[in-house]
């Protein structure tokens, strides 16, 4: 398996705004075989609570170099703050996923078959690899890394086809607004 790279094209505080942008993006996407990844960084238990109701098979582990996770079968009450992701799912937990955030940084990955041809910078269709977008909420970076009070939307590409990152922003009325970036496995 190899990385995608990814660009940012929206920064906003208004989160329906990065939900609208996202829905643009997907709406010139090849859709088939459409799944959705899930990861947030948790620190409150009802946080948890709310998050593993949605994701009872989600994995987790401890952040900080503490030990815990869900391949040990630990409790994850026990082990705050941990990771959690859910992967493969349908699309149907979005709205309910980003409800119950309460401000805790995450990431939704839209992963689907590919992106559109791109004949005006000579690329033809995009295939499965790279065919991502990636809603930050919370957080500036794709790892969670940097928390913020704003959300931000990447379109994922292949490196060798960097170029089709601003053509895709521009296709939905955005640009993009920094570095294209190596998107974690």
């Amino acid at each position: 398996m190899s990385n995608s790279y990814a660009q940012p094209v929206l920064r906003t505080a208004d989160l329906s705004e990065g939900l609208r942008s996202v829905e643009r993006l997907l709406g010139i996407a090849d859709l088939r075989d459409l799944q959705v990844d899930f990861e947030v960084l948790v620190s409150s238990a009802h946080v948890l609570t709310s998050l593993l109701t949605l994701f009872p098979d989600a994995e987790w582990w401890a952040e900080g170099g503490e030990s815990g996770s869900s391949a040990e079968g630990d409790d994850p009450l026990t082990h705050l703050p941990l990771r959690l992701r859910g992967w493969a799912a349908s699309p149907d937990p979005v709205g309910p996923f980003l409800d119950a955030l309460d401000g805790s940084p995450a990431t939704v990955r839209w992963d689907f078959m590919g992106w559109p041809e791109a004949p005006e910078i000579g690329l033809g269709a995009g295939g499965a690899r790279g065919a991502f977008v990636t809603l930050c909420v919370n957080a500036r970076d794709l790892e969670l890394e940097e928390p913020a009070t704003d959300h931000t939307v990447f379109v994922h590409v292949k490196q060798i086809e960097a170029e089709r990152a601003p053509w895709l922003a521009a296709q939905v009325g955005l640009a993009v607004i920094g570095d294209l970036v190596m998107a974690p496995g």
